[in-house]
């Protein structure tokens, strides 16, 4: 993962050097000799995925962009390509977000679910009727969406969901509840870490995850930032409303194409490609 980077590039090598450093392992060695198991270590996946979608976006000097998005944590490295966040700074973020995440998820036993083929509202309807935490996470796309909360809230809420005409509710393979209030106690740590971070005012606007609209407001996007970890990421209204304010060419910069495809179904006229 991302070693083609490495041997390409030099200003690629120097950040992916300096990450070891910061991090204070070598990350490069799981990220291009590492085993699947050593990848989705907590402490790995997470700034993994931030190197390879950022140092992709940084050495490519044509990257200009009018509008950013990230799902999930993709919203910190889209933070770093418009300028908001250091890649230094960045990355200590998305590495205290990941220790703090792994700690929620160890107070909480806790999991998620993608539920397929259902309208929003129903789903949202037959979350807040269930007396367990269970709350629509993930946004993602018109007939996807990903619910997240207590392992026996969510088995209630796959039965329920099924019962209603869910295509699929499929259970996945994470390690909690992430974008619920389980994390709540990341959230603290989180926030502590934000707080103490320089921003710079962005070169484009973000469009946040927890609001769906876009910001230039450095006070107002630290807030969503800490937010995201407890509230939704509304992918699909940010693709929606990024699309009413212009947008019509969607460049996606790491590893895969899953919000290409996700653009895509919200989106049939957008035009997409991988950076």
């Amino acid at each position: 993962m991302g070693k083609d980077l490495y041997e390409q590039s030099g200003k690629a090598k120097e950040l992916f050097e300096q990450a070891n450093d910061i991090l204070g392992y070598k990350i490069t060695e799981i990220m291009f000799a590492g085993s699947d198991e050593e990848l989705k270590q907590t402490k790995v996946t997470q700034p993994a995925i931030f190197l390879h979608s950022v140092i992709n976006a940084l050495i490519n000097d044509s990257f200009q962009p009018d509008m950013v998005a990230g799902h999930s944590l993709g919203e910190f490295s889209a933070l770093v390509a418009n300028g908001a966040l250091t890649f230094e700074d960045g990355l200590r973020l998305v590495f205290a977000r990941a220790m703090a995440m792994q700690k929620a998820c160890e107070q909480n036993p806790s999991t998620m679910a993608a539920i397929i083929g259902l309208d929003d509202d129903v789903v949202e309807k037959i979350c807040s009727e269930i007396d367990e935490i269970v709350v629509p996470a993930n946004y993602n796309c018109p007939g996807q969406l990903v619910i997240s909360g207590s392992i026996e809230g969510i088995n209630i809420a796959c039965e329920k969901l099924k019962e209603a005409g869910a295509r699929r509710a499929l259970p996945l393979p994470v390690g909690g509840a992430f974008h619920s209030p389980l994390m709540e106690p990341a959230k603290v740590e989180l926030e502590t870490a934000i707080l103490n971070t320089e921003f710079s005012t962005p070169t484009c606007p973000v469009y946040q995850n927890v609001t769906a609209k876009p910001s230039v407001d450095i006070s107002e996007i630290k807030k969503n930032l800490v937010d995201q970890l407890t509230g939704p990421v509304k992918w699909t209204q940010s693709v929606q409303a990024m699309v009413s304010d212009g947008a019509k060419e969607f460049i996606e910069s790491g590893p895969g194409k899953v919000l290409q495809g996700l653009v895509k179904k919200i989106e049939r006229e957008a035009e997409v490609s991988s950076l």
